[in-house]
């Protein structure tokens, strides 16, 4: 190929780059005023934010306040919630921090990780290079994983590519995981088509639990971040989240690993190897987070309402079916003081 062939190549791909990034923001913009339009669904609390022990989600009730973050008691989730004027598609929080990823909507449409304190002050903020999908902070709230779309909009499109990076918010650092050395049953695992995501932390603000994948297949893998490495544990396990007490391990899992997926959420003890499977009907595609060392929630979409989803919870030692724990509402993020 020709220097001037190149160059028409490269322009041609930028150029539906471009088209398709507008046509994706058009798009996204029109569904979210249409959204906004309508009255709110749910009861919203007036006064003061909310503080104490509680559940910060993304509220997807239609209305004003839709995409906005909101807080219920933990104790009380079914209580009016209280809204904030902070705009995510995924959020994550701490009592210390909250970690926000969302969209900019425009005519060409771009995406940000921003870091707010405990006041709701903005401390940090950068850009996504794509659609948001995942974020979780630490224990001790110093380090951001993030996990973006590159290209592909879900986990089930052909072909899909995400970037995923963990950000030490008081060295000023960040790590591209996919960077790291990723080894399975020993042998180093090095091909092009490594992808990484869905990063869950333990407290020692070193130890980390992810999803990679390679050649068709995903593994739940071990990260160190001192050490710059990533050690397959389980096969087939996606998104992890680590529970509490450190014990144990929530995932998905694919129950028809054949053309169509059926995705449930699994429960592993770390020190037994025991797996267990939760019950429920619906096909589950979110990173799960831990009430309490007893009880997982989940996000589902409405089957009846584009854009509408639930906050689910299990018991999770799967003695007991899933029930709505908040509706209208995705992305839960359980801050046990403050």
């Amino acid at each position: 190929m020709t220097g001037r062939s190149r160059w028409w190549l490269l322009s041609a791909i930028a150029a539906l780059v471009m088209t398709a990034a507008t046509v994706y923001g058009v798009g996204e913009w029109r569904r979210y005023q249409s959204l906004q339009a309508a009255p709110s669904s749910v009861d919203v609390a007036t006064g003061p934010s909310l503080s104490g022990p509680r559940v910060i989600f993304r509220n997807t009730a239609v209305g004003d306040d839709y995409g906005r973050v909101a807080a219920v008691p933990l104790d009380d989730p079914g209580a009016p919630r209280a809204v904030s004027d902070l705009e995510c598609d995924r959020v994550d929080a701490t009592p210390e921090r909250t970690v926000c990823l969302r969209t900019v909507r425009g005519v060409v449409t771009t995406f940000e990780a921003t870091v707010y304190g405990a006041d709701g002050t903005q401390e940090s903020s950068w850009p996504l290079p794509g659609i948001p999908s995942r974020t979780r902070l630490s224990e001790s709230s110093r380090l951001v994983a993030t996990t973006a779309f590159v290209t592909g909009h879900s986990y089930v499109a052909v072909g899909f590519s995400t970037e995923t990076v963990v950000t030490d918010t008081v060295a000023g650092t960040s790590a591209n995981i996919q960077e790291f050395e990723f080894t399975v049953d020993g042998r180093r695992v090095t091909s092009p088509d490594r992808n990484m995501w869905g990063v869950t932390f333990a407290a020692d603000d070193n130890t980390f639990f992810a999803t990679a994948a390679s050649g068709g297949q995903t593994w739940l893998v071990e990260g160190d971040l001192a050490a710059r490495t990533l050690v397959a544990i389980k096969q087939g396990a996606e998104c992890p989240s680590l529970s509490p007490d450190g014990s144990r391990l929530a995932y998905k899992k694919d129950l028809d690993p054949g053309a169509d997926a059926r995705w449930a959420i699994a429960v592993l003890d770390l020190a037994t190897g025991v797996e267990v499977v939760l019950p429920g009907e619906q096909s589950i595609d979110d990173q799960a987070e831990w009430l309490d060392d007893g009880t997982v929630l989940y996000g589902l979409p409405r089957i009846d309402a584009v854009g509408d989803n639930d906050i689910w919870a299990v018991a999770a030692d799967g003695s007991s079916d899933p029930v709505v724990f908040i509706e209208r509402a995705m992305s839960p993020a359980v801050v046990r003081e403050g």
